[in-house]
């Protein structure tokens, strides 16, 4: 099973940001596609974004694209999404989660099989 550490929720103005960051004990991020979905009270489960190990390609949900960011640092083994200009639909949990055959969540190419607790994250104001 693979494990992730998910931090950077919080409570945050509309129109604030946030980083939130996902570190990976006991594996290489770099080896997987990695991503985020979130999950709202009462919703279902939305795929937030994709990076691909093969070309570092990305995939951003139409409801985030243009304000949020995914990137990797290697060094650290972490990955991390940046997220402007936020609003109160963006509030959710947030998970950090790696692609793998069969996963259940989707974004675009990745389909999401293992992933983290989550972190929340409020946009109120």
């Amino acid at each position: 099973q693979l494990q992730f550490v998910e931090s950077g929720g919080g409570l945050v103005q509309p129109g604030g940001s946030l980083r939130l960051s996902c570190a990976a004990p006991g594996f290489t991020l770099d080896y997987y596609a990695i991503g985020w979905f979130r999950q709202a009270p009462g919703k279902e489960r939305e795929g937030v974004s994709c990076l691909r190990e093969i070309d570092d390609s990305t995939y951003y949900a139409d409801s985030v694209k243009g304000r949020f960011t995914i990137s990797r640092d290697n060094a650290k083994n972490t990955v991390y999404l940046q997220m402007n200009s936020l609003k109160p639909e963006d509030t959710a949990v947030y998970y950090c989660a790696a692609d793998l055959p069969g996963g259940a969540v989707v974004a675009g190419p990745c389909h999401f099989g293992s992933w983290g607790q989550g972190t929340q994250v409020t946009v109120s104001s």
